[in-house]
């Protein structure tokens, strides 16, 4: 056993070396061409390919197996644009005219024939059944060949031809050998390099989140690959049969990537570690209007590190609450996760999520406060992990990070706190002292008791300030605890943000041409919809109730028909207007999401349905959420004072303002672009408020107050020995 284990170790180390030699060779290759610029145009160029190389191998061998079985194999990508066909024979088309076949929208083909270049061919590949073709034509869609010398990629190619992708052995190298080259390449890309997750935060989120067989594990700002392929590892080692591995490699791991680059590598990253049909898709992850994600759409677990500091296009904030469109992409991205995530009842065991943001989304005011008071409200963070300044370095020095850790099973009660301290005892990470997978073991070892220690300690939702939800927290039993901030990053994104505020604030003053409006009675706006049901004893009922409007419409509960008591039920539809009788007087009034679609309310709720060739709920939702409206709910109620309720002739005559639908449409971007301005504003105060007492920290440090601390700890000690 011991002379098997030593001979398959150093077949293993033969092997690296020989590949490691390969990948080396091909790069000293790709030097001396002219149309490449450093590891961020190289390392692109070997990846597509070995992508191609890869696909032929397993092509080759998926046929093999089909003709053994007696069946009838389809191709991926057929003859004569197949790598066997063009790439295989070292004295194969080469020089300008192998530039031409792979670049050209027409070309001579290895056949001799004209027709389709290689990337045309591969980019107009289609399928009618979602198998390989729509995943190559993806990936080559936004793939450029970037070398100008025939002959070079020709030696490149011939070097690619000694790795054999049919070798498990090889295989495995081979990713190992991949993720260093992500590494380097995430060195030398300094900013653009916001895809890359160091190694040892994807390895530490993936086992605390721990993801099982059969749940769907998503990443909606997928990068290169890393969260999904230490999933796709953590649950292969729960694969034991062969259809575990089949529900594995299909419909198990779902990505999202929009930049051609990083989409690029992550398909290969996977392929290269085992997944042989990644899913990605090649969008952006925030083109759906939140409200149109359903349950169909919804997963199990959520793991991801969200670009943060960058702005979206107007047309993008549009898909989000009008009180949540903010220019700060970790904010957007939260709120996708919060709804992308599974919810619990009816049996269903609510979804879960580990997601890296910065300080500021813990901090933040307007927008950010609003969005964490919903995380508190409506799921059950658990854990926030805070890691050491320069975690991401080299290309963010000194940003402060936090991983999120929350469910959809209840609200909060308690959260609990980990600071990881800085690796080697310095003051931060950097590049030449990175965080390493030691550096996480002290809080793994934590984890599952979640008790308090010198670096973990416990925050009770009581304590948190409810209205600005505030969950930036320092370690208390340290008193050098302030976070480093870099002051050149605040003083950009205020400048940023005062620009951004400014561009707007013109964009208001301009003329909204609003004709004259008239009041209509909201009886002429809505129609009122009443739909009793007839509860059956063994179905499961979904009930709602409506709290104060910033919360809107929720789930109360689920029971079966017996279990129900008042037993005259309505249904409700998605889209509608749901109110309660008693207390819309303060504002208990919303419109029912898509996921609460044929839920069931009591008589004390009233729904309404809207014209929508007439009406945009967001137009009309600007005048519900008004404190006045709530008043006028107030005078249309009548009874004693403890059981008020609504009259339906005095609610269905409050008159409202209305323009015709078109002029709606400039109302509602008019009035959510100056609430952006408004929460821009708050959360630039907030900066800014703390920019004297950061700017002394940053130039004096903490020194001075340790010197005074230790000096009268020593003082206090000789007190107590006299």
């Amino acid at each position: 056993m011991a002379n098997t284990a030593t001979l398959k170790k150093e077949s293993l180390k033969s092997t690296a070396q020989q590949l490691g030699n390969i990948v080396k060779s091909c790069r000293d290759i790709m030097r001396k061409d002219k149309g490449l610029n450093g590891d961020l145009d190289r390392l692109p160029m070997l990846t597509w390919i070995m992508f191609l190389k890869f696909l032929d191998d397993m092509e080759q061998v998926r046929q093999t197996e089909a003709k053994l079985a007696g069946k009838r194999y389809h191709s991926t990508i057929e003859a004569p644009y197949r790598w066997r066909d063009w790439a295989a024979k070292p004295e194969g088309i080469t020089g300008p005219e192998l530039i031409a076949f792979i670049n050209h929208d027409e070309a001579m083909r290895p056949d001799g024939k004209r027709g389709p270049g290689l990337f045309a061919y591969l980019r107009a590949l289609e399928s009618l059944n979602g198998d390989r073709r729509d995943v190559v034509a993806r990936v080559f869609q936004g793939t450029i060949n970037r070398m100008v010398n025939g002959y070079l990629l020709r030696d490149v190619i011939n070097r690619v031809n000694d790795i054999h992708f049919t070798s498990k052995d090889e295989i495995h190298t081979l990713g190992r050998m991949y993720e260093t080259m992500l590494r380097e390449m995430r060195d030398a890309a300094g900013d653009s390099g916001e895809f890359y997750t160091p190694r040892p935060v994807v390895k530490f989120i993936v086992a605390a989140i721990n993801p099982r067989l059969g749940e769907t594990i998503l990443d909606p700002a997928a990068g290169t690959g890393g969260f999904l392929v230490e999933a796709f590892d953590h649950l292969r080692n729960q694969a034991k049969r062969a259809q575990d591995y089949e529900r594995l490699q299909r419909g198990t791991l779902h990505g999202i990537e929009a930049k051609p680059l990083p989409y690029l590598l992550c398909q290969m990253n996977l392929l290269l570690h085992g997944l042989e049909y990644p899913d990605i898709d090649p969008g952006n992850a925030l083109r759906f209007p939140l409200r149109e994600i359903g349950n169909k759409d919804r997963v199990d677990v959520i793991v991801t590190n969200p670009p943060f500091g960058g702005e979206e296009e107007r047309g993008i904030l549009s898909n989000f609450p009008e009180d949540k469109q903010t220019s700060e992409t970790a904010l957007l991205y939260l709120q996708l996760i919060m709804r992308k995530l599974r919810r619990s009842g009816a049996g269903a065991h609510g979804g879960r999520a580990a997601v890296v943001v910065p300080d500021g989304t813990l901090t933040g005011a307007g927008v950010a406060a609003a969005i964490r008071r919903e995380l508190l409200q409506d799921f059950n963070l658990y854990a926030v992990v805070q890691l050491p300044p320069g975690a991401f370095a080299p290309y963010a020095e000194t940003a402060r990070t936090n991983i999120l850790f929350f469910d959809s099973s209840k609200e909060t009660s308690s959260t609990w706190y980990y600071q990881v301290p800085p690796p080697n005892g310095r003051k931060q990470c950097s590049k030449n002292n990175p965080l390493t997978e030691d550096d996480f073991k002290p809080a793994q070892q934590s984890w599952l008791g979640r008790e308090d220690n010198p670096h973990a300690w416990s925050v009770k939702r009581t304590e948190i300030d409810p209205v600005s939800c505030d969950l930036l927290r320092r370690n208390p039993k340290i008193v050098n605890s302030r976070p480093d901030v870099d002051i050149r990053i605040v003083v950009q994104r205020a400048a940023h943000t005062i620009e951004s505020s400014l561009a707007d604030l013109r964009e208001l003053e301009r003329e909204m041409a609003i004709a004259k409006a008239t009041t209509r009675p909201l009886g002429e706006i809505l129609r009122r919809s009443q739909h009793s049901v007839e509860l059956e004893n063994a179905k499961e009922y979904k009930q709602i109730t409506i709290q104060y409007h910033y919360r809107g419409v929720k789930l109360r509960g689920t029971q079966k028909g017996a279990e129900i008591s008042t037993k005259r039920q309505f249904l409700v539809n998605a889209g509608q207007l749901t109110l309660s009788r008693i207390d819309a007087r303060y504002g208990a009034l919303g419109f029912v999401p898509d996921d609460l679609d044929g839920a069931i309310i009591t008589g004390d709720f009233w729904a309404f349905d809207l014209d929508h060739t007439q009406v945009l709920p967001e137009y009309l939702d600007l005048f519900l959420g008004l404190p006045v409206f709530a008043k006028l709910c107030e005078r249309a109620s009548r009874g004693t004072t403890r059981r008020q309720r609504l009259d339906f002739d005095l609610f269905a005559g409050i008159s409202i303002p209305w323009v015709p639908i078109e002029q709606q449409r400039i109302v509602v971007t008019k009035v959510g672009t100056a609430a952006k301005v408004a929460s821009a504003l708050g959360s630039l105060a907030n900066i800014i408020r703390e920019l004297p007492n950061e700017l002394l920290d940053r130039t004096f440090g903490f020194g001075w107050v340790e010197d005074n601390v230790d000096r009268m700890q020593a003082s206090n000690n000789e007190l107590a020995t006299d």
